[in-house]
């Protein structure tokens, strides 16, 4: 008996469940048979939809793969702002946010590799990086406020947030593609560390008066 085909996407069946259906579906694909081997109508299937269902919230492959990583990165500044909130001093912050974000790099190198792949494409594949870049240039303005947030609330004589923000930035995505090589030599004892001591540097000592 051969199986009915996916149902076609439901008009009520809200439009951001469809799109969360779809970039869960995605991110597993791509982990499973890489950015080049994986098609837009195995992904649909996999979400319980038809193809059309894809080109409805996606103009193309590149940008599902875009939403997939931006989707994890999102979720990681999520938390790691969540965090931020709590603390009370520059170390503390370095310290929270790094054992935050080791985690997520250790804990899903799924998304390190997938990122080495696109990042690697990007350089030969323009509409790859007609995605690719607006995405990172977000990751990095966003990094920029965090950082600027954090410091006003505590206090610190921070350098440039923006700068700031562009170097955390390629540090994180550094170690998360190292490990990915390498997670022997860059695990993430050593992701914790690297990251906890730039962010302490970075950031600066508290200013004399500065809020507790």
């Amino acid at each position: 008996m051969t199986e009915p085909p996916p149902p076609a996407v439901s008009r009520r069946t809200p439009r951001a469940e469809v799109q969360r259906r779809l970039i869960e579906a995605a991110a597993q694909e791509f982990a499973e048979r890489g950015y080049a081997e994986s098609r837009l109508e195995d992904i649909a299937a996999r979400a319980g939809f038809t193809k059309g269902a894809v080109y409805s919230n996606f103009k193309s492959k590149q940008e599902l793969f875009g939403a997939v990583l931006a989707d994890r990165s999102d979720a990681e500044l999520g938390a790691v702002m969540e965090r931020l909130t709590e603390v009370d001093g520059i170390e503390d912050a370095a310290a929270g946010a790094a054992r935050l974000v080791a985690g997520e790099i250790t804990g899903d190198t799924e998304r390190g590799q997938l990122g080495l792949e696109f990042a690697s494409r990007a350089r030969r594949d323009e509409q790859v990086r007609a995605v690719l870049a607006p995405l990172r240039r977000s990751q990095r303005q966003i990094a920029a406020e965090a950082i600027a947030a954090v410091t006003e609330r505590l206090g610190a004589a921070a350098a440039d947030p923006e700068l700031v923000g562009l170097i955390v930035h390629c540090l994180t995505n550094g170690l998360a593609m190292e490990h990915a090589v390498d997670p022997e030599g860059v695990d993430g004892e050593r992701i914790e560390a690297a990251i906890a001591a730039t962010l302490t540097a970075l950031l600066g000592a508290e200013r004399p008066g500065g809020n507790p």
